[in-house]
Parts: C-alpha cells; structure tokens; sequence
C-alpha cells in the first residue's frame, strides 16, 4: 500500500533527479493484481459478489525486491521512540471476536480511525503471525505490520482513506471479509506527491475468528503507483 510505496521515495528523496530517471525506467512495466472469484456469498447491503484471498500478483520482482530492501533498512535506521503510542497499550482488555460479523465491526471501527494512515488498528483481532500483502511486499508479522505503519504516519500530510464497502463470504469453508476504499494523501517530499488510490483488502479469517492474512489489491499497477511518489505537483506549497 502506500506505506510500501513511500518508503521507496523516502529512500531516494535528497536525489530528486534519480528518482525521477527511475521512475521512468519503471514506467516501461506492467503490472497487475486481481482477486480470484470463487464460493458462496454471505453480506449485507450490495448485491452480492463473489471473492477469496488470493490474489494473482505480476508485480516485476526487482521492485518487490527494491522495496522490501528499502523498507528493512528504514526500519534498521529508525528511533526506537515515537510519539505514536502502540496499538497494545491502548487495549485495555482482550477483545472477543465470537464471529464474522464481530471482526467486521471491529474492521468497521478501524476504517473509522483511518487505521492506514493513522496506525490506529485493533491488533487483538490479528493473529501474531498474520501475512501481510500488496502488490509491492509480503511479510508475516502483525507488530511488523505496526511498525511500518508507524514509520509512515509522519511522512503524510492530509490523509484519508474512506470506506467504501464490507462484505464477508465463505470459501472452502474458509470466513473471507473484502472491504473497498480509497486513499488519499500527500507525502511530504519536497514535490509534495499525491498518492490517490482505490483499492480492496481481503481479511482471511482461522478457525478462532483472528486474521490471518491481509491482502491488499489496488486500481492501478504497483508501477503506476510508485510513479505517483515522483509527480511534481502543481502546487507544492500551501498557501
């Protein structure tokens, strides 16, 4: 997501002009990531669609690679202090997830802190060892997956994402939640980029109710979004 996409920028942002010629040299590849169709549809308020959580990823393996690389030594780099508290000292008591509809509301109330932009998420109802995916990166951990979130959250500048749909299925007697959304924030980079983009997660869910895998696809390609990192906006500064 965009957290995966900023790191690269961070990366090579006092080189504005090589950043600029790599992201011409990525514009040449295509890419793309889509959900699987499969099983019977169980929601709530939108005609029903079908989904699972595997998506077909084509992503070229050298971006995956340049961002997980990018992402390992920025998290190397890093102050262990932040002002951003951590999602396990909000909680003061376990949260008990009984069912489907359970998580979604506690998914519903995540989206409402903007959990994307903000690091803001309920980690009680992930599994430790959750795999996190986009069409960019994919790693296992949810305090990893906080701890990138929280290297993000300083570097944006009028986030918001906006739930758009929830809705949950079942596959091979699996529990699936996909929720839809759209993004948008600017990064502070001194071009100060927008990054817009409309995308979808998908929630795996084990026996117990907890994620176990969180997998998100977007509307445009991994490339796409990365040249959005190196558009010069009109407007740099504000007013």
């Amino acid at each position: 997501m965009a957290s995966k996409m900023f790191l690269v920028a961070r990366k090579y942002a006092a080189e504005p002009c090589r950043c600029l010629i790599i992201a011409k040299k990525m514009a040449g590849v295509a890419c793309q990531i889509s959900l699987s169709s499969s099983s019977t549809l169980r929601r709530v308020g939108h005609r029903p669609r079908c989904f699972s959580g595997s998506p077909e990823k084509r992503t070229p393996a050298i971006l995956k690679w340049a961002v997980g690389g990018v992402t390992e030594l920025l998290r190397l780099a890093s102050s262990p202090s932040s002002s951003i508290p951590k999602n396990k000292d909000r909680s003061n008591s376990e949260v008990t997830d009984r069912d489907v509809d359970d998580v979604m509301g506690i998914l519903t109330t995540d989206y409402g802190n903007a959990y994307f932009v903000t690091g803001i998420f309920t980690c009680a109802v992930y599994s430790d060892d959750c795999i996190f995916e986009d069409p960019t990166i994919s790693f296992q951990g949810t305090d990893l997956y906080e701890r990138n979130l929280r290297l993000l959250v300083p570097f944006l500048e009028d986030a918001s994402i906006e739930l758009q749909n929830m809705e949950k299925s079942v596959s091979s007697q699996i529990n699936y939640i996909r929720a839809t959304w759209k993004l948008r924030t600017y990064l502070k980079l001194p071009w100060r980029p927008l990054i817009s983009i409309n995308g979808s997660t998908v929630y795996e869910l084990d026996g117990d109710f907890k994620i176990v895998r969180h997998v998100e696809s977007w509307n445009v390609s991994a490339v796409e979004a990365i040249r959005q990192i190196f558009t010069v906006n009109s407007f740099p500064s504000r007013g």
